[in-house]
């Protein structure tokens, strides 16, 4: 029964986190389209695309694309997306890709994000900046104005999981295309 309560919150966010990548509403991610997340917070971050960093993390991005593209033809369903996105997928390649998106972000290498990092980081993922706010609130359990790197990969483990996750306020708006 527990089962049976959880399985339409985690479609829902699989849904929301799929809209996010799909970045023109076509109902398919194309490679280019889910790479592009790379050179956005790049951008956002004031990085190059000649920084080590942005490589590792558009490395990191490659791997995860093959892996969610079950029949190699450059293009994920939602389809492709549901039965890929898990706890399996995302140890296997995910925390890998956002754990590199999240240091793209950490400017000083820290292993933490102020408000402003988290927020640029959030809003080049097509985040609002007011959902990008409230998830780091809820985040940054102890106040001290930042968010721990592994505090955000498990708040989005738990969200893409569970559906419920301090990370759910950053998908509360879905994003036009």
């Amino acid at each position: 029964m527990p089962e049976q309560a959880t399985a339409p919150l985690t479609d829902a966010a699989k849904q929301r986190i799929f809209a996010m990548l799909d970045r023109d509403g076509d109902g398919v991610v194309s490679r280019t389209e889910y790479l592009a997340r790379v050179d956005r917070a790049a951008a956002a971050m004031g990085r190059g695309g000649d920084d080590p960093v942005v490589h590792t993390a558009r490395a990191a991005h490659e791997h995860v694309f093959a892996d969610m593209d079950a029949d190699h033809d450059g293009r994920v369903t939602f389809e492709e997306y549901r039965a890929w996105a898990g706890h399996e997928s995302f140890e296997r390649s995910c925390r890998s890709a956002l754990g590199s998106l999240f240091d793209v972000a950490d400017h000083d290498g820290d292993g933490r994000l102020t408000r402003e990092e988290f927020t640029q980081l959030r809003m080049a993922s097509r985040n609002t900046e007011t959902d990008a706010g409230q998830a780091f609130d809820d985040l940054d359990t102890d106040a001290d104005g930042l968010v721990d790197r592994e505090d955000y990969l498990a708040g989005i483990h738990d969200y893409v999981t569970t559906g419920s996750s301090p990370m759910a306020a950053a998908y509360r708006t879905l994003p036009t295309p």
